[in-house]
């Protein structure tokens, strides 16, 4: 980034300031031309309005050097923004890496195969980033997490766990929306006009990365805890007791994720108050059931899963930035 230094002039009753020639050179602007201003406590910054944001455009040639990987290849292009993505090919691109191409694409949100031949397939992005809205992509995660969540407490106390077989395909649709989420995170930080159309500070949109990554690291637990339910032989006595703590905790996490989105630093301390009380409750059930050689290994194992992915919420409320007196 070049920087400029330029003196303040006053022309009537207002103060101006030159732009450097070479910048409006490389933005074709001219007399006539507008410019965006973003205006900070201490600080200015100026875009050039232009109307539509260039087409980011990426060419894979194939096959690929041995060490890479088409789906990786194609998963990195969407995550960083590409609104096209071409293969090109000089021979007959393979059945089985086609499929793997056409599998990839179910992961990836607005993606869609759009030209497709022998030796080319042309990928492109067909949502408008400025109608998509982090807050209800991170809420939409939060929800199938939390759906899943309740799914594997009742599992706890069903004698039908059949459903705990289904929830690795809902956490694909976590993952689809994670997805999403970071791409549009990363366009957000390199297009201040998607920056204030969503109304987020620089700090604001690293938040939101973070908080997705919790998230869709919590739907990564809940099936692993789901398995672990699904092969457990641990007595109905100790689910219950288990069972009796965790029902509850959805209230605890769309609290805070309602914190983090607000955003509410009070509702933020209350959900990390609720969760402290969730935490103690839980280390309580080791305490109650005697001597620790007599626990069954499968009960601490469960109580330490649901302890991990509880902190997963509690950790996005921490995120909300403290009230600081001035």
């Amino acid at each position: 980034m070049t920087k400029f230094v330029r003196r303040l002039q006053r022309i009537g009753s207002s103060i101006l300031v030159s732009l450097p020639k070479e910048w409006v050179d490389a933005n074709n602007l001219d007399k006539s031309s507008q410019v965006e201003l973003e205006t900070g406590q201490d600080s200015i910054s100026i875009s050039a309005n232009k109307d539509t944001r260039p087409t980011k455009e990426l060419v894979i040639s194939y096959p690929l050097p041995q060490e890479e990987n088409i789906v990786a290849d194609i998963t990195g292009a969407y995550l960083l923004g590409y609104d096209v993505i071409e293969i090109n090919s000089k021979s007959i691109v393979p059945g089985e890496d086609r499929e793997k191409i056409r599998n990839s694409m179910r992961r990836l949100v607005g993606m869609e195969i759009i030209e497709e031949d022998a030796s080319h397939i042309n990928m492109q992005f067909l949502l408008d980033a400025t109608t998509l809205n982090p807050e209800k992509i991170l809420k939409r995660m939060s929800s199938i997490a939390l759906g899943m969540h309740d799914d594997v407490s009742n599992g706890l106390i069903s004698d039908d766990k059949s459903n705990l077989q289904t929830l690795s395909k809902r956490d694909v649709e976590v993952n689809r929306q994670y997805f999403l989420l970071v791409r549009l995170i990363r366009s957000t930080l390199v297009d201040k006009r998607l920056a204030n159309a969503f109304n987020l500070e620089n700090i604001d949109v690293l938040d939101y990365r973070v908080a997705a990554n919790l998230l869709e690291n919590a739907g990564d637990s809940i099936v692993e805890l789901s398995n672990l339910i699904f092969n457990s032989s641990l007595s109905k006595e100790h689910s219950k007791k288990i069972f009796d703590i965790v029902k509850e905790f959805s209230k605890l996490a769309e609290k805070s994720i309602d914190a983090f989105t607000k955003p509410d630093r009070l509702l933020a301390i209350e959900a990390i108050s609720l969760h402290k009380k969730y935490e103690e409750k839980l280390s309580k059930l080791r305490i109650t059931l005697g001597n620790k050689k007599q626990i069954p290994i499968e009960f601490l194992d469960l109580v330490y899963m649901f302890e991990r992915i509880a902190k997963s919420w509690a950790d996005v409320a921490d995120l909300v930035k403290p009230i600081y007196n001035e």
